[in-house]
């Protein structure tokens, strides 16, 4: 408690010393948060929410998604080689199936199994920002947000515009994209095509990934009309991604596909937005590279749904409110061909009071499932704010998440799904402080989290080679957060300190933790370092530190960097990945990527 005394100290008296200081700086309280159904900027909510701005995205030096969100403190990216081609999503200690990933608020959860969420992932190039909720999300988007929910903003639009980019480096990368905006009289459109190629780092590990994106606005001079599609597809050796046998070249290909149309009814004090898309995803493993017949898993999900959120103001303070339909179609030679109907509805009403300096925010979701009937997750959010930049909060909650087809039926030599397990239920706590002007960010949160039924492997002792799908009875996760942002001049160009440290603590209760696969690869301890410097008008330089310790006692520092230099309409890129040559595994059995650099050119024409 001494470590989280300080660390309030240290914000309360930095901040009061920069509230009168200022800075030419993106401004964070300026951007209104999406994700919710009422819209808030930044500094207003109640929540722990870490927003990755366009800025920090190029001062990042990460290459795609899974890379960007490795540098937030409290997020686990646990990847399995380089280029994205898989990687699994964790925050503050929850399983893959726990963490929603939203594209402009578009629920891309996938019922097979939560291996799938960064499927979706999009290219950077056409991301505005990524806006991170941690803790529980579930009175706000339903299951699934179980530990928190990442919303991917796009870019609005790119006006006349066309960029190429190619990069090359180490294991035969070779990579190229183009990205183009326009703007009608009536209507404007994003165009992006990416491909993503490597030979691999270690045997089996090559990918040929491919990325197509269209974001286009239509009826512009009276009902604008939104519709956003995508499309990517991976195909990958899946080296020891699931097994230790390093003669059996497991392989992989993905797909995963999103189609929305949405749009805004604007009157007087109310704000509605309907909003219908269609989500697919296929995935298909060969446990066997070259014999393809020994072992094949084969399976396609469909999404289709409609959606209304809305937002009314009135004298009592702001009501959101909305529903979310839908229907999930599954066609699987392991899983059988399954469907499921779902339906949510939301309700918060957001209080103020003290001159607006105290906000008070219950709210309820109520979720219908046709294979698991009713489910209800209330939640409340209160906000106190001390000075203009200085804000005190916390929120407690109820979340929960249904079992995936995957718990409850697949079957392998090693793995047996479950079909009588029951949901995953948590009750979460958290109270908090942050800190936001052009200066300086910073944030500290505390949190608990007492879950049951969560969903575990087990197998009946060591000797016993078998897993099957279990609820466990009790699990406790408990641990802290602290980010901070430091802008500050030199030459008369910004520069840029960030930092992060997690600490988490999750305990299997009444479990011998020798017999279950949940939890054994937490990160106990997390510490993320970011400087971005430039010194002359054309070249910027960043370099970035992450430290881990995880539960089984592993640690691991590596380092990242780049730099770039921006002559006319061209723009030079290197960037260095693991330099001091890390040897360390983030996920199962597959060992990271050595050292290796990355040389890009992108040109912008006029």
């Amino acid at each position: 408690m001494k470590k989280i005394h300080s660390l309030i100290a240290f914000i309360l008296v930095f901040a009061l010393q920069l509230n009168a200081q200022d800075a030419p700086q993106q401004k964070l309280d300026s951007v209104t948060i999406t994700s919710t159904r009422i819209d808030l900027p930044f500094k207003e909510n109640s929540r722990t929410i870490n927003i990755i701005t366009a800025t920090d995205i190029k001062n990042s030096a990460a290459v795609n998604v899974a890379d960007l969100l490795q540098q937030v403190a409290g997020v686990d990216i646990r990847r399995r080689g380089t280029g994205g081609s898989q990687a699994d999503l964790y925050i503050r200690g929850g399983g893959f199936d726990q963490t929603l990933l939203l594209i402009d608020g578009i629920k891309m959860d996938d019922a097979q199994t939560g291996h799938h969420t960064m499927n979706a992932a999009l290219p950077i190039e056409v991301i505005e920002r990524i806006e991170i909720i941690k803790g529980p999300a579930a009175r706000v988007f339903g299951q699934n947000a179980f530990t928190g929910a990442i919303n991917i903003v796009t870019k609005k639009h790119l006006n006349n515009s066309l960029s190429a980019n190619i990069e090359t480096g180490s294991f035969g990368q070779l990579n190229g994209n183009v990205t183009a905006g326009t703007e009608l009289e009536n209507s404007s459109h994003i165009i992006h095509i990416g491909k993503v190629t490597s030979n691999g780092y270690r045997n089996n590990s090559d990918y040929d990934n491919s990325n197509y994106f269209i974001k286009s606005v239509f009826n512009k001079k009276q009902q604008p009309i939104e519709m956003i599609t995508t499309f990517s597809e991976r195909k990958f050796g899946a080296e020891n991604f699931y097994t230790t046998n390093p003669d059996w070249n497991e392989y992989e290909e993905t797909q995963n596909s999103l189609i929305a149309f949405t749009t805004t009814f604007r009157k007087n004090k109310l704000k509605i937005q309907p909003r219908v898309y269609w989500k697919r995803n296929q995935d298909m493993f060969l446990l066997k590279r070259f014999e393809p017949n020994f072992f094949r898993n084969f399976h396609i999900s469909d999404k289709i749904g409609a959606e209304t959120n809305a937002s009314y103001t009135s004298e009592l303070g702001i009501t959101g409110f909305g529903i979310d339909v839908s229907k999930i179609y599954l066609r699987s030679n392991n899983l059988g061909n399954r469907n499921r109907f779902m339906t949510n509805l939301f309700l918060e009403h957001r209080f103020s009071f003290l001159d607006n300096t105290l906000d008070i925010t219950p709210g309820v979701a109520v979720t219908y499932f046709s294979d698991f009937k009713f489910h209800a997750f209330p939640g409340l959010d209160i906000g106190y704010d001390i000075t203009n930049n200085l804000k005190a909060y916390g929120n407690i909650g109820y979340t929960y998440r249904i079992p995936t087809y995957t718990d409850l039926y697949y079957s392998d030599p090693r793995t047996n799904g479950n079909s009588d397990l029951e949901p995953e239920e948590a009750f979460a706590q958290e109270i908090g402080i942050k800190y936001t002007s052009p200066k300086l960010r910073a944030s500290l949160a505390i949190f608990n989290r007492d879950a049951k039924n969560l969903i575990d492997y087990i197998r009946p002792n060591t000797t016993e080679t078998v897993f099957t799908a279990t609820n466990i009875t009790e699990v406790n996760t408990q641990g802290f957060e602290f980010d901070a942002a430091y802008n500050f001049k030199i030459s008369g160009y910004t520069q840029t300190l960030a930092f992060g440290y997690a600490n988490l603590d999750d305990n299997i209760l009444e479990q011998n933790e020798e017999l279950s696969r949940y939890s054994l690869n937490t990160l106990k301890h997390q510490y993320t370092t970011r400087l971005s410097t430039q010194l002359f008008k054309n070249m910027r330089q960043n370099i970035v530190y992450k430290y881990a310790e995880r539960t089984t006692g592993q640690t691991y520092n590596v380092w990242d960097a780049s730099l770039v230099y921006r002559l006319k309409q061209m723009e030079f890129t290197i960037t260095a990945s693991n330099i001091f040559d890390a040897d360390y595994i983030e996920s199962g059995f597959t060992a990271m990527p050595p050292s290796n650099v990355l040389f890009g050119l992108r040109y912008s024409f006029k």
